[in-house]
């Protein structure tokens, strides 16, 4: 099938819901068997030949992909609240349609009004008859529930099937193999939860966590392609060039490079000959293409980085432009990414781009950045070969050097410290009931959906339309003061500018989902109908909370709260073996991300649960909740200096003071705990904003410029050098000596920049493309003049992803590309600028004005 330009997600995108999947036509898919032995679920999909649900599982000790096609009928269905029989009189096009199957009458828990009622299940044939063709059942019908759920999320919702897990089939379906749960785990059940519904629920999940996980064979994959105009990235829709070289890398050891010999391309036969790679040579692309395709199929995983939008659909374009019949190509199109038969494709580019991965999982070490450098080299450690010329010319040693470091770092992302990034796709798959090529692709609130929705099917619920929740439970009452929010966020202690000693920074252990817990926050408990036993628990506020009932959000948060709080984190701490440690932190982090993300997506209005007096009251009470503590503190005898979201920084504190702190937030159903305590911190005055030098001697910094990933090499460093004089300071005396230190030393880079001492590599602002070049048309942001202008001027292809180093010039542009540019060219007093904004944020803490600043250091001129 051709690719279209819809099929692919832009940045940031979640995948689009649809129907009707596709299955590649592929002649060799998994080993199709109704006896399976214990295997962990990759995948489920949908197979538009066969008509069936399609499970495709690992067996790691066999190596084996095995497909097992659903057996016991379940088709493709949505919910009405119309009877059958008037459905027949009044919508007879639902019997007429083509794809119509049959209709049943089913009793649902209508969590909304709280009471069992009576809908109807219509029956398709097919997924696409439910819903995203023309004229589909979905549109016939008046009001529908449940039929903008993607027919293979719906199977394994309704059979019960949690991708990760492990399963085996005798002919009679698949069955869950048996975990088994440490007692140490067991025996946390009955001291964390209080009551038995509790207590069971948490028994349901601690199998998800306990599973073992298995080491998954796959292989990366990276290509490179001819083309002659350099400057633009070859359309993979079109496939009109050459794949010239390919870089494939196992987790088995396979390191290979497959290159096409090119007339008038030098190759360096020595340089090879000591390259860490094995190198195939081929006078055919047909044959180097055809041996691609044969090492994927050899693999249950295959990973890329941006395969979804260049690789992948290059490849299958590209083949059948060579001659391919589909059945021949591995490669699988889908109308929101790219797949392959017969295992799974991870597209990295995807899941690093999620936001709730980098800010949680990863602690913001990549900061945004979307290229490949960039995020290897604040992870990894490791970097992109840099090229030396463009890839249509280059000698194809140092091509296949070039392609091979690519594909290696790909890999190397799911092997490093010992498998964490696969361990936390597979964790995350789990708790959200989600087949990873679905999870790497969407943001977490498609995640916390498909759980939930997950829920909602396993008790008998109906999942509510959003636009009842809002009907029945009504929008937000506060104004947010952040434009664009639509309720007022948390509450934040304005930090003062200047140096304060002897700091105690308390942690409120995950304080949404603590809050959301406590007063049952879900989308049925909040302003429901039957107010008997309700409470209204801020007075700001008209919202009330039932009681008698456990929401089933306020539930699950609890639950994997408290198992991470109580159970998990302190297993990674006691853990008798590295490995034990390991393992447990990987699921600590993964719940984080969830619990985290889990009561902002209720005040999302593209969240299919939305629901914004839940995400309202669990603000304003987390406001409470700080605002209490505060005051607390503040009678202890403490002073409050600094507090934002869920930490709060203390002067005056002591054990004994904390610990009273720490009574009475858990009196408040609230646990908070001492996360550290800072020798000294300094204050910019600005908010998220501060520098400080720990009890032992670490470093923390929050927010400064010079800290910024795009800052030049040489303001990096003058704040490596501030740092260092900082870390000495023990007393006020030596604050004063380190004062002057530090005024001496921004004089001495000034001069040096002055000079022209600093090198051009140093001053290089480092920038990564979000577009390809040809896709900036008005108001171009100078890293990409400066890309356009290395395009012209060497013929260097650069595109999505790719960084651009550049410098800031004295010319009408005002910018050149590192590699174009002269010292003598560089604009002094940009950089001069740029240091002055950087040393500000740390100067004023120390005392000085900019007026000072200009003084001493004569910044501009």
């Amino acid at each position: 099938m051709a690719f279209e330009e819809e099929e692919f997600l832009e940045e940031g995108e979640e995948i689009r819901e649809f129907e009707g999947e596709e299955v590649a036509e592929f002649k060799i898919k998994g080993a199709v068997s109704t006896s399976i032995p214990p295997s962990i679920v990759l995948s489920v999909t949908y197979d538009g030949a066969e008509g069936k649900a399609l499970v495709k599982l690992y067996d790691p000790a066999g190596d084996i992909v095995y497909y097992w096609y659903d057996n016991t009928g379940h088709r493709p269905y949505l919910v009405t609240d119309l009877p059958p029989e008037v459905i027949a009189e009044k919508f007879p096009d639902v019997l007429r349609h083509p794809g119509f199957s049959h209709m049943e009458a089913v009793e649902k828990y209508d969590a909304l009004s709280d009471r069992k009622i009576v809908m109807t299940k219509v029956y398709a044939k097919d997924p696409l008859s439910i819903g995203g063709s023309r004229k589909s059942i979905r549109d016939v019908l008046p009001k529908t529930w449940e039929s903008r759920i993607k027919y293979h999320h719906s199977y394994l919702f309704d059979r019960g099937i949690i991708p990760g897990m492990w399963y085996r089939s005798e002919g009679n379906g698949l069955i869950p193999v048996e975990v088994e749960i440490p007692p140490e785990v067991a025996k946390s059940l009955s001291s964390v939860f209080s009551s038995d519904d509790e207590r069971a629920e948490a028994a349901n999940w601690i199998p998800l966590f306990q599973a073992p996980i298995p080491h998954i064979k796959r292989v990366a994959i990276d290509i490179e392609v001819f083309t002659p105009q350099e400057n633009k990235v070859p359309n993979p829709r079109e496939a009109e060039y050459e794949i010239v070289s390919v870089a494939l890398v196992g987790s088995d050891g396979l390191r290979r490079v497959l290159l096409l010999r090119r007339p008038g391309v030098n190759v360096d036969l020595k340089a090879l000959s000591d390259a860490e790679f094995d190198v195939m040579f081929f006078d055919s692309e047909y044959d180097l293409v055809a041996e691609v395709f044969k090492t994927i199929v050899q693999y249950p995983l295959v990973v890329t980085f941006n395969g979804d939008n260049f690789d992948m659909p290059y490849l299958y374009n590209r083949a059948l432009a060579l001659g391919f019949k589909r059945e021949e190509i591995p490669v699988v199109a889908r109308r929101d990414y790219v797949t392959v038969a017969p295992g799974i494709h991870i597209d990295l580019y995807k899941f690093f781009a999620i936001k709730a991965v980098e800010v949680y999982a990863f602690g913001g070490v990549y900061r945004g950045e979307r290229g490949l450098d960039a995020i290897a080299s604040a992870i990894l450690g490791v970097g992109k070969v840099e090229r030396q010329g463009v890839v249509s010319s280059m000698p194809l040693d140092e091509l296949a050097e070039y392609n091979f470091r690519d594909a290696f770092i790909t890999l190397y992302f799911t092997l490093y410290n010992d498998e964490l990034v696969m361990k936390l796709m597979l964790l995350l798959s789990r708790i959200a009931k989600m087949p990873l090529e679905d999870l790497t692709r969407s943001q977490v609130s498609a995640w916390i959906r498909n759980m939930l929705y997950y829920e909602h099917r396993r008790r008998g619920w109906l999942i509510p339309n959003k636009e009842d929740i809002i009907k029945s439970r009504g929008e937000a009452y506060t104004k947010a003061i952040i434009k664009g929010k639509k309720y007022a966020g948390a509450v934040v202690l304005d930090p003062p500018a200047g140096v304060f000693f002897n700091v105690y920074v308390l942690d409120f252990a995950s304080l949404y989902p603590s809050v959301i817990s406590k007063w049952n926050l879900s989308y049925e408990t909040v302003n429901c109908q039957n107010k008997e036993g309700a409470e209204k628990p801020i007075a700001e506020l008209p919202h009330w909370i039932c009681k008698g009932r456990r929401g089933i959000t306020s539930l699950l948060v609890g639950i994997l709260r408290d198992l991470r709080v109580h159970v998990y984190k302190r297993l990674a701490k006691s853990a008798p073996t590295p490995q034990e440690k390991a393992l447990y932190d990987v699921v600590q982090s993964a719940m984080k991300v969830f619990i985290n993300a889990s009561y902002g997506v209720f005040g999302a209005e593209t969240f299919p649960l939305y629901c914004p007096p839940v995400a309202e009251l669990t603000t304003a009470l987390a406001r409470y909740v700080m605002t209490s503590t505060v005051l607390r503190a503040i009678e202890l005898g403490m002073e409050p200096i600094y507090g934002d979201t869920d930490s709060l920084f203390l002067l005056g504190a002591s054990d004994e003071r904390i610990k009273g702190l720490v009574d009475y937030a858990a009196q408040l159903g609230i646990d908070i705990d001492l996360d550290k305590i800072y020798r000294f911190v300094l204050f910019s005055g600005r908010k998220k904003n501060y520098l400080g030098v720990t009890s032992d001697g670490g470093v923390v910094i929050k927010g400064l410029v010079g800290k910024k990933r795009n800052a030049p090499v040489f303001v990096k460093e003058l704040m490596d050098d501030i740092v260092e004089r900082l870390r000495a300071i023990n007393t006020l005396d030596d604050l004063f000596k380190v004062r002057e230190e530090v005024s001496a030393l921004v004089k001495e880079y000034e001069s040096e920049l002055r000079e022209k001492r600093i090198t051009l590599d140093k001053l290089a602002i480092k920038t990564s493309l979000n577009k390809d070049l040809d896709e900036y048309t008005k108001n171009k942001p100078q890293h990409v003049k400066a890309a356009e202008l290395l395009s012209k001027a060497m013929g260097v292809r650069l595109g999505k992803g790719d960084v651009i180093a550049y410098v800031k010039t004295r010319d009408s542009l005002g910018v050149k590309p590192v590699q174009l540019a002269r010292i003598d060219e560089i604009d002094d007093r940009k950089y001069v600028e740029f240091m002055a904004t950087t040393v500000e944020q740390v100067l004023e803490a120390l005392g000085f004005t900019m007026e000072e600043l200009r003084g001493v250091g004569k910044l501009v001129g």
